[in-house]
């Protein structure tokens, strides 16, 4: 267990668990306020984000963003942005189980430093890891379910909805509810 984000940050830099590692040109730790109370996480980054070493940069992100700014929440300010896997794979495929395994252990502990009362899954991949091996993203969407004193949301991937803009609309009542509850559960996301 690490006490400190530099030491976390430090050796996930060096991670040579999977073979994502290989072909990685940045590692793509995370952004954000490392003492959020809201907490996004994404599956892995794609060829903006491992150019960049940041999540969601891309024209995924771009869009997240406008979300974001819509319910008064930024990535550098209020609440923090992880992924899944922190090396991109390839093609922008879908990351494997084995990958899954090998670095979830990294999102462990910036959890435990960062001890949000929020968690929102952006997309199937880690939402299916982290509310439900079943979770249906088009059926579950913008529903909390509390796991480990945690509430958990999945929602759309910002990629999918570029992909498929008939569910922007629901996206968007995913974000006001996560607002409406934020202003419930959390004490200074809104005051930073």
């Amino acid at each position: 267990m690490y006490k400190d984000w530099e030491s976390l940050k430090k050796d996930c830099s060096v991670c040579r668990k999977c073979g994502l590692c290989e072909t990685r040109n940045n590692l793509v730790f995370g952004v954000g306020n490392e003492k959020a109370e809201v907490m996004f996480v994404g599956e892995g980054p794609g060829y903006n984000e491992d150019m960049q070493g940041e999540p969601f940069v891309g024209r995924g992100g771009q869009l997240l963003d406008k979300y974001l700014t819509h319910i008064g929440l930024d990535r550098h300010k209020n609440i923090y942005i992880a992924n899944m896997v922190k090396c991109r794979p390839p093609e922008n495929r879908d990351p494997s189980e084995e990958e899954l395994n090998c670095c979830i252990d990294w999102l462990r502990e910036q959890t435990r430093l960062i001890r949000p009362k929020i968690m929102v899954c952006l997309g199937r991949i880690s939402a299916m890891r982290l509310i439900s091996k079943d979770f249906r993203v088009t059926q579950q969407h913008g529903q909390f379910i509390e796991k480990g004193g945690i509430l958990f949301m999945g929602t759309f991937h910002p990629a999918a909805l570029l992909r498929n803009p008939n569910n922007k609309g629901l996206a968007l009542e995913d974000f006001l509810a996560l607002q409406e509850k934020i202003k419930k559960v959390c004490d200074h996301t809104y005051e930073v």
